[in-house]
């Protein structure tokens, strides 16, 4: 397999991870003029098993370090394969919730609320599942973004003032999401083995991370029938959404920007992953899910969700993103 050695190198992949993963849903706005998020989000989460079987087979499956995909999957101890399977099915759920809250509120909520929270969650638990990195900066980090959550949270509810109609339900179930996916990466990041940097052999009986991603992708694929279905029949917003639509009411645009959408967030976890192994998991989640300022630039300038809020708004919005550039440039500092 191909392995990541340079810690500059692993950093610009993290820096990848946050542009796929802040510009995903850009996809979700586009389809959700057509249909319904529910619809979109089979189409998304079969493009996330696709590129993650792609990756397996040509850089998971090629190169001098590590195991090829089928050799490490055959080697693999269940418990670890079950680990990453667990995080994929975590992680839909979560993410299911994100894009419910995305359509109520917008992009510029959803992501610094539920994707901010889920950083924070998220560099605490896989900094206690590793040990890795320097736990005081990594609180540091952690605390600027906790700011910048209740700074975004506090420009929405100025939009209400301004007689646009806003919904404590959006930013509860961004709370939601961001509770859930806290918790997914450190069952991915516990199942990947330890490459030694000068036999460039792997862990015996854990994954590669190119196996580790087609575990997580395959949870969250085969928790789609489980997750997505239940969000049709007793939808949080509107009435319930036939499975029937799907196919009637589909075209090929739409269940191609669906695809594109599930393909760009993987490429982002996938390289986060990837990254991983030169950079601290807890460094490389919490640079990844820088996502989060991507997500509220492309909602606040591109999709103008802040448009006609009252005067003093753009100064609390201009001061959560500052406050997300210091959270983030502290974490990437934070490798030991």
């Amino acid at each position: 397999m191909i392995v990541v050695e340079s810690y500059p190198a692993a950093v610009v992949m993290c820096v990848i991870t946050m542009l796929c993963w802040g510009s995903w849903a850009n996809t979700q706005k586009l389809a959700s003029r057509e249909w319904r998020f529910q619809l979109f989000y089979w189409d998304y989460a079969i493009g996330v098993f696709l590129l993650a079987l792609v990756l397996a087979f040509t850089l998971g499956s090629n190169g001098s370090g590590g195991r090829s995909f089928l050799a490490d999957l055959r080697q693999a101890d269940d418990g670890w394969l079950v680990s990453a399977f667990l995080g994929g099915v975590i992680f839909n759920l979560s993410n299911l919730l994100l894009v419910a809250a995305i359509d109520i509120a917008g992009m510029a909520v959803a992501f610094p609320v539920g994707v901010g929270l889920a950083l924070c969650l998220g560099v605490v638990t896989t900094y206690l599942a590793t040990r890795e990195g320097d736990a005081r900066r990594l609180a540091l980090g952690v605390a600027a973004i906790l700011i910048a959550i209740i700074l975004d949270a506090l420009a929405y509810r100025r939009l209400a003032s301004s007689g646009q109609s806003t919904s404590v339900k959006g930013i509860v179930i961004s709370v939601a999401a961001g509770l859930l996916m806290g918790w997914f990466y450190s069952f991915v990041a516990r199942a990947i083995g330890h490459i030694d940097s000068a036999t460039k052999v792997l862990e015996a009986g854990k994954l590669s991370p190119y196996t580790a991603i087609v575990l997580f992708s395959a949870g969250v694929l085969l928790s789609n029938f489980l997750w997505n279905s239940i969000m049709m029949i007793k939808p949080l917003t509107g009435a319930p959404v036939p499975f029937r639509d799907y196919f009637d009411k589909g075209n090929l645009r739409l269940h191609s920007i669906g695809v594109l959408g599930g393909v760009i967030w993987n490429i982002g976890m996938s390289f986060n992953i990837i990254a991983s192994t030169a950079a601290d998991p807890a460094v490389s989640y919490g640079l990844g899910q820088g996502a989060t300022m991507i997500g509220a630039l492309w909602g606040v300038f591109v999709w103008k969700e802040f448009q006609g809020a009252p005067r003093g708004t753009n100064k609390l919005l201009g001061a959560m993103f500052l406050f997300y550039l210091i959270g983030l440039g502290i974490l990437v500092a934070s490798r030991r």
